[in-house]
């Protein structure tokens, strides 16, 4: 084995462990690596100490529309796209570096995150498919998840317009019952 292809082969090991260490599921990262899946099985049992979850991946752009995902989603496609633009970072580890920045924020702001891994990396994959697109609010000028070719001309976003249930979670009930 060749210098370039160990170090490659470094660089696949490392990639795979860091997106387990994030959550990524085993068709994450069969598609992310060039690693075999006999080999990302091994390794996820490794760093896990389990075998990977079973069971399909996220499949409809519809999660991504409703209010709090939308946020949240929002949220990190923004850092993804600064930091493919800004920092000129590849793909992956833009991906890598935004999903941190976007669980950091939610440990600093003390907010449970919303979007896992697995959704994070579907979202980027429905974007370069053309499923989803950035649409300006009119209101706060903030860029937002949107459908794919759907009118941007007077969009406002879930955080100007939220819809009258917003934040009413049961676990948001407890609290404020708890509180009282």
């Amino acid at each position: 084995m060749s210098q370039k292809s160990l170090v490659d082969e470094m660089h696949q090991v490392q990639l795979a462990i860091e997106l387990i260490e994030l959550g990524a599921r085993l068709q994450v990262l069969e598609t992310e690596t060039e690693l075999s899946r006999t080999r990302l099985i091994k390794l996820y049992k490794e760093v896990r100490g389990m075998s990977p979850p079973k069971g399909m991946l996220p499949f409809s752009t519809d999660w991504f529309i409703t209010w709090l995902p939308n946020v949240h989603s929002s949220l990190f496609y923004n850092i993804y796209v600064s930091l493919k633009k800004a920092a000129g970072c590849d793909r992956i580890d833009a991906f890598v570096k935004a999903y941190r920045l976007y669980d950091e924020q939610m440990f600093l702001e003390k907010v449970e995150p919303v979007l896992g891994l697995t959704r994070a990396w579907t979202l980027i994959r429905f974007f370069e498919s053309d499923l989803l697109q950035l649409n300006q609010c009119t209101r706060c000028k903030g860029q937002f998840v949107a459908h794919a070719h759907s009118p941007a001309q007077h969009y406002v976003c879930g955080i100007c317009q939220p819809p009258s249930r917003a934040g009413k979670t049961r676990k948001a009930q407890q609290e404020n019952s708890e509180k009282m």
